[in-house]
Parts: C-alpha cells; sequence; structure tokens
C-alpha cells in the first residue's frame, strides 16, 4: 500500500475516535443538565406561585377593605333609620341595606376563596421546596460523578490527540491538505473502503479501472462520483 495512503487512513481513524469523545461528553453531561434544569424549573415554578399568592393577597386586601366600607355603610344606614320620616325614605334605605348585605356576603365568599386558594398554592411552595432541597442533595453527586467521568474522557482524549500529533509529523503536507479540504464536507467519512466495488461514502458503483487502482493502492484514488478517498480493506484486497 501507497505510504501516504497508509498515512491518511491512519489520520483518518485517529480524526473519528477524537471526534468520538464529544457525544460521550455529551452523555456525561446530560444526567447534570438534566437535574440542573429541574431545578431552575422548580425555582422558577416557587417564584410564579410566590407572584399568584400575592395577587391573591392584593384581591383579598380589596375585598377585605370594601367589607370594612360596606360595614360602615350598613351602621350608618342604621344610624339614619331613625331620621326616616317617610315611607319613601324607608323603602330606599331598606333597598340599600339589602344591596349591601348582598354585597357582604359576596365579599365574604370571595375571601374564604381567596384564602383557599392561597392555602394551596403555599402548600405547592412547600412540597416544590423539599424537592428543591433533594434535587440539590442529589446534583451534588451527580456533579461529582460527571466530573469523574469527564477526567477519565479527557485522559483518553489527550492521548488522541498526542498519536495524532506524532502522526501529522510524519504525513506528506501535500496530501494533508488534499485530505484536510475533502474533510472539511466530508468529515468522518473523508477516507472510506470500497465494497462489492462501491464506495462506502456515496454508494456509487466504481468502474472497473479505478476499483482495479484502489486495489493496487499506489497511488491514491478518489471517488469519481464523491471526492473521497478509497481504499481496499486488508481482509478484501
Amino acid at each position: 500500500m501507497n505510504k501516504h495512503l497508509k498515512q491518511l487512513i491512519d489520520l483518518s481513524i485517529v480524526d473519528k475516535e477524537i471526534d468520538a469523545f464529544e457525544p460521550q461528553i455529551e452523555e456525561a453531561n446530560y444526567n447534570y443538565e438534566a437535574a440542573l434544569a429541574k431545578t431552575q424549573s422548580i425555582e422558577t415554578d416557587i417564584e410564579n406561585l410566590s407572584n399568584e399568592i400575592k395577587e391573591e393577597e392584593l384581591k383579598k386586601a380589596k375585598n377585605e377593605l370594601h367589607l370594612a366600607e360596606l360595614s360602615q355603610k350598613l351602621e350608618d344606614n342604621s344610624k339614619k333609620s331613625g331620621e326616616i320620616k317617610t315611607e319613601r325614605e324607608m323603602k330606599s334605605l331598606q333597598l340599600e341595606e339589602e344591596i349591601a348585605k348582598e354585597q357582604v356576603t359576596f365579599a365574604n365568599e370571595e375571601i374564604e376563596r381567596l384564602e383557599k386558594v392561597i392555602d394551596s398554592k403555599k402548600e405547592q411552595i412547600d412540597a416544590a421546596k423539599t424537592s428543591l432541597e433533594e434535587l440539590a442533595s442529589n446534583l451534588v453527586s451527580v456533579k461529582a460523578d460527571v466530573d469523574a467521568k469527564l477526567e477519565t474522557i479527557n485522559k483518553e482524549r489527550q492521548a488522541v490527540f498526542v498519536a495524532k500529533e506524532k502522526l501529522l509529523g510524519t504525513v506528506n503536507q501535500k496530501g494533508l491538505a488534499f485530505y484536510q479540504k475533502i474533510r472539511r464536507w466530508a468529515k468522518n467519512t473523508t477516507v472510506v473502503p470500497v465494497e462489492e466495488q462501491a464506495c462506502m461514502g456515496c454508494h456509487m458503483l466504481i468502474s472497473d479501472k479505478i476499483y482495479a487502482d484502489v486495489i493496487k493502492a499506489e497511488d491514491i484514488t478518489t471517488c469519481p462520483h464523491c471526492g473521497r478517498i478509497l481504499y481496499m480493506k486488508a481482509d478484501e484486497e
């Protein structure tokens, strides 16, 4: 096999190994990021519930103020009843009292409803805070586990980087530039094997002449369809 072709095949293998570390890092980080996202979600829920409680308490305060005003009005009407001189004034006063009493009933019912809503939201906050404490405790162990995994991955990745640097020192610069040009778009399919006379990059059949060149491996041969570098696996030569 052509020496430069062998170097590019080895380089493509090393590049695949380097790229394979990214999903490993993402997988290691996933559990921690998921737990962190859940923590942030609960914190947001607590904040939203707290704001909702403030709104409900404001509504309750308004109803209590209205209730106080109605009580004062009923008290004033009670005093006025002794000063009434005509039946018309009596009926008018009675109507005002009936309306005021209905409003008192409604205000009391609304205050009771709001208190239940507030209590319910406070219970939700307490439950959320309990979950938050459990998550915070779990987050510490998850982070420690992730850090340990990342340390192992980074050591392995560093070893591969060293191997790549050593390999780059021996690769023909013209061949390297050609390889890097293809890799910009082909990524980890820059160098692909030929199987059953087809390029395993684009899966198109190649001619007998190109197939023979790939088998000989005397020069760097590219796929006429997609431009990837072709080689024949050792067990198929």
